[in-house]
C-alpha cells in the first residue's frame, strides 16, 4: 500500500483580473442583521430577478442568517454550474469557513459527476473585500483542499485550482501569500498528526520533517539519534522512549535571517504513538494516540511557514520526538529520570511523558540557544480538556505580554485561547522529596504540569500551550476536518508575524 506524500498536494490560488471561460464561478454574498441578505457583485447573475430579494434567493436554494455559511449549487449535474457562496457575518471566519465549505463541496460534486467542467473555480470577490478576508478565505481554500487517505484508490477529481477575480490584484497579494502560508502549515501539521503510527516512528517523524524543512531556502534541520541523546544527558526522552523498539529523536529546526535581534523558540511534544506505559491507557480511544505528537506537528508547520514568509526574526524550532509504548524495558512509576541539565524528577505516572520530553528540551533550549522567548506546545493534559472543551486551547504564561499576544494571534487565524492561572499554592507540590521535582502532583492537573514545566525555562518569557482538546475534532466545524485539526499552527505563524515587526523581545 502506497501511503500519501507529506506535506500533502494541495490546491493553489490565484489572483486575476477578469473571469476565464468554461471555468465554474463563485459568487460571493454576506447576511446582515438588518438586511437580510447584502448581495455582493455578481450576485445577479445567478438570478436577474432574485438582486436584494431574500425571499427570491431562498426559492433557488438560498436561505441566509445572521452568522450562517451557506454553500449552494445550481444547474443540477451540469458540470458548467455557478456556486453561491454565504459568507455570513463577513468575518474573516465566516470567509474562512465558507471558503473550506466550498472545497468540500466542490470536491464531493466533482468525484461524482467527474470533472468534464473542469477543476478550477473562480470566485468574485467584493470590490469592498479587505486583505484579512482574503487571506481568511485563501487559508480556507487550502485547509480545504487538504485530504490525508490512505487507500488502494485515489479520488477521481479534485478541485486543482482557483482564482479569485479583482480588480486590486497588487494590493492583495500579501493577503494571497499569508493564506497560503497558514493553509499549508494547517495541512502540513494535519499530515503529520493524522499519519498511522505503523508508518509514524520517532526517526520517521524527524527524517519527514527535516525533508520538508530544508526545502524551503534558509531553513536548516538536524536530527539527533538516541545515543547523542543519551550521551547528552536528555534522561527524559530516552525513559519515554525506553519501552519502544523504535529509539527517539530529538528534530531541532533553525530559521536565522540576517539582522534579527529577537530569537524565539518553540518546542513541541513528539509523542508519535502514547500506550501509557506502564500506567496504560484505556483501550477507548487509544487509537487516536497517533495525533499525540500534535504539538510537534504545529511547531515543524509553523517553522516552514514562518521560512516560506521569509520573516525578520531569529525562529528555533525543537521537537523531542518518542513512542511511549509498553515492554520489558519501559520506565516505571517510581523511578527518578535525570533531565538535561541535572534535574532530578520522580515518576508517578509513566502516562505523563509529555512533560518529560518537554522538560529536557526547553532545558536544552534555555542553556545551549539564548532565547529571547519560549513557547512549548503540547497535547499535555485530559484536564485541559475538562476545562475548557475540545475547541479552546489553554494558554500558560508568564508575562502579560506574552499571553496577549498569543491570544491576539490566535484570533486573528481563528484558533481560540483561554488563559490559565499559574496558581502559586500549587508550586510546593512539584517539589519531591526523594528528587528534586515530582511529575504528576496533585492538585488541577493542567496547572500543575504547567507548574512542572516552568521549572525548566529559567526565567526566560515563557508561555505553555495545551491543544490536548482541539488538536483533536470528532467532527468538521469551520474549517476544521476530523481527527488531526492542525491547531496551533497558525497561531505560532502570526505570533512570529507580530514579533518580527516589532523584534520587541522580552514579552
Amino acid at each position: 500500500m502506497v501511503h500519501p506524500s507529506v506535506p500533502s498536494v494541495l490546491l493553489d490560488v490565484e489572483l486575476v483580473g477578469a473571469f476565464e471561460d468554461g471555468v465554474p464561478q463563485v459568487i460571493t454574498c454576506t447576511a446582515d442583521e438588518d438586511a437580510g441578505v447584502v448581495l455582493g457583485a455578481g450576485c445577479e447573475q445567478l438570478a436577474d430577478d432574485a438582486a436584494g430579494d431574500a425571499a427570491a434567493l431562498t426559492s433557488v436554494g438560498f436561505t441566509a442568517g445572521q452568522g450562517d455559511t451557506w454553500v449552494v449549487s445550481r444547474g443540477g449535474a451540469n458540470p458548467d454550474h455557478a456556486w453561491l457562496l454565504g459568507l455570513g457575518d463577513g468575518t474573516e471566519r465566516a470567509w474562512r469557513s465558507a471558503g473550506a465549505a466550498l472545497v468540500w463541496a466542490a470536491n464531493q460534486r466533482l468525484e461524482k459527476v467527474g470533472a468534464a467542467g473542469g477543476t478550477d473555480l473562480q470566485i468574485w470577490l467584493p470590490a469592498i473585500v479587505d486583505p484579512g478576508q482574503v487571506r481568511a478565505l485563501v487559508t480556507g481554500l487550502i485547509v480545504g483542499s487538504h485530504r490525508l487517505r490512505i487507500s488502494a484508490t485515489e479520488p477521481r477529481h479534485r478541485v486543482t485550482s482557483v482564482l479569485l477575480i479583482t480588480t486590486a490584484t497588487y494590493e492583495l497579494r500579501d493577503a494571497l501569500g499569508e493564506g497560503r502560508a497558514l493553509g499549508r502549515a494547517t495541512a502540513l501539521a494535519r499530515d503529520l498528526a493524522g499519519m498511522p503510527s505503523d508508518v509514524k516512528s520517532p526517526e520517521w517523524l524527524a527524517e519527514t520533517a527535516k525533508a520538508a524543512c530544508v526545502a524551503v531556502s534558509g531553513l536548516e534541520a538536524t536530527i539527533r539519534d538516541e545515543d547523542w541523546l543519551q550521551d547528552n544527558g536528555f534522561g527524559g526522552v530516552i525513559a519515554v522512549g525506553s519501552g519502544s523498539s523504535r529509539p527517539p529523536r530529538l528534530l531541532e529546526l533553525r530559521w536565522s535571517p540576517a539582522g534579527a535581534t529577537t530569537h524565539l523558540v518553540l518546542v513541541g511534544k513528539g509523542v508519535t504513538f502514547d500506550t501509557g506505559g506502564i500506567s496504560i491507557k484505556p483501550a477507548e480511544g487509544m487509537h487516536l494516540m497517533r495525533t499525540d505528537m500534535s504539538g510537534g506537528a504545529a511547531v515543524i508547520a509553523a517553522l516552514r511557514a514562518i521560512a516560506e514568509l521569509e520573516l525578520p526574526i531569529k525562529v528555533s524550532g525543537l521537537v523531542p520526538c518518542a513512542e511511549n509504548h509498553v515492554s520489558g524495558s519501559a520506565y516505571r512509576p517510581g523511578d527518578v529520570v535525570t533531565h538535561f541539565g541535572g534535574t532530578t524528577t520522580e515518576v508517578s505516572n509513566t502516562d505523563a511523558e509529555g512533560r518529560m520530553v518537554l522538560a529536557d528540551a526547553l532545558a536544552y533550549a534555555v542553556d545551549t540557544l539564548a532565547p529571547d522567548l519560549l513557547v512549548d506546545v503540547a497535547t499535555l493534559t485530559g484536564a485541559m480538556k475538562v476545562a475548557l472543551g475540545l475547541r479552546t486551547g489553554g494558554l500558560f504564561a508568564t508575562t502579560d505580554a506574552l499571553a496577549a499576544d498569543i491570544s491576539a494571534a490566535g484570533a486573528r487565524v481563528g484558533e481560540q485561547w483561554w488563559r490559565m492561572p499559574l496558581l502559586a499554592e500549587h508550586v510546593e507540590g512539584v517539589k519531591s522529596e526523594i528528587a528534586d521535582l515530582r511529575q504528576g502532583p496533585p492538585g488541577p492537573g493542567g496547572v500543575t504540569a504547567a507548574l512542572f514545566l516552568r521549572e525548566f525555562t529559567a526565567g526566560v518569557p515563557w508561555a505553555h500551550l495545551d491543544i490536548a482538546g482541539p488538536a483533536r475534532a470528532e467532527k468538521p466545524y469551520d474549517d476544521v476536518a476530523p481527527v488531526a485539526t492542525g491547531f496551533a499552527a497558525r497561531t505560532l505563524v502570526e505570533l512570529a508575524c507580530g514579533l518580527a515587526v516589532g523584534q520587541s523581545a522580552p514579552r
